[in-house]
């Protein structure tokens, strides 16, 4: 059992280390692409990986399950993005990171209502979740001004209450039984469906040509390949092993491993005020998964 669980803090620590640098690769991305362009082709590449890695067919799914699946991808893949995406055109990116990381509570509260499960909250995580949103705040503010968008900041938080829907569904999923790969690849496939309208509306261009610049073709290769296959596989396993709960509370790490990429690799200064948003996000965390 211990065994099982320390995989699974393990499959959720890799999978929020790589989330937490691909703003590096999209920021890279953004001078030729559109949002919902990269969105497309990186879970494009990650559903055909996936696919090459276990070719094999998801049988015997009910139709009660189809919808769950669909469900999850709508919400984890199409909506998630797109959300977040669209309220970054309307509000400021620190906003964005520090509503986002709403995430867990919303997950909490969900589980409570919807899933019959063993992750009971007290009032423990509470306290870490309050910490570690202080640490956050510090982390994306930094000292800049706070500026309120309205609808901007009502995309960000809907993206989080998606999110944790994706987790609860994901969460239900892995009580099916089935293998994570061909779970994982079902939930892209329901995604990319449901993101196919979307493509017409942002006024999609295919134009693969763009990824003869080497530099396009690795970032969009670490987004499809790292983010997209290998991170939805190891987050959907942790959440196997840990509850939907327990992995959420990893999404608190995100502003940290952004910062700390941040400085390693575009040499960004900290300040005492990102480090000690650092420490409390991380005590925050501690503190949450402990309760």
């Amino acid at each position: 059992m211990e065994q099982k669980k320390t995989a699974g803090h393990l499959a959720a620590l890799l999978t929020i280390v790589i989330w937490g640098t691909t703003f590096i690769s999209t920021k890279v991305l953004l001078v030729d692409f559109q949002p919902v362009e990269i969105l497309f082709f990186r879970f494009v590449m990650g559903f055909l990986a996936l696919t090459a890695v276990y070719p094999h067919r998801l049988k015997k799914t009910t139709r009660a399950q189809e919808i769950t699946f669909a469900a999850a991808g709508l919400c984890g893949v199409c909506l998630y993005y797109l959300l977040e995406n669209i309220a970054l055109t309307y509000t400021m990116a620190s906003n964005v990171g520090v509503i986002i990381s709403v995430a867990p509570f919303f997950t909490a509260i969900l589980s409570q209502m919807f899933l019959k499960q063993d992750e009971k909250l007290k009032p423990g995580f509470f306290v870490g979740f309050v910490i570690a949103m202080a640490g956050i705040i510090l982390i994306s503010f930094n000292g800049v001004k706070l500026h309120v968008n309205p609808v901007g900041d009502l995309l960000a938080l809907l993206a989080a209450f998606v999110w944790a829907c994706y987790s609860v569904f994901t969460r239900k999923i892995s009580g099916y039984g089935y293998p994570t790969v061909l779970t994982t690849r079902r939930i892209f496939f329901y995604g990319l469906l449901f993101m196919v309208p979307a493509l017409f509306w942002f006024d999609f261009r295919l134009d693969l040509m763009r990824f003869a610049n080497p530099v396009y073709f690795l970032n969009i290769l670490f987004l499809g390949l790292g983010a997209s296959a290998l991170c939805f596989v190891t987050w959907n396993f942790a959440v196997r092993l840990l509850g939907a709960v327990r992995t959420s509370i990893y999404i608190y790490m995100v502003p940290v491993i952004t910062l700390a990429a941040s400085v390693l690799i575009l040499k960004e200064p900290v300040t005492w005020m990102t480090g000690v948003g650092m420490a409390l996000t991380l005590a925050g965390l501690f503190l949450s998964e402990r309760q």
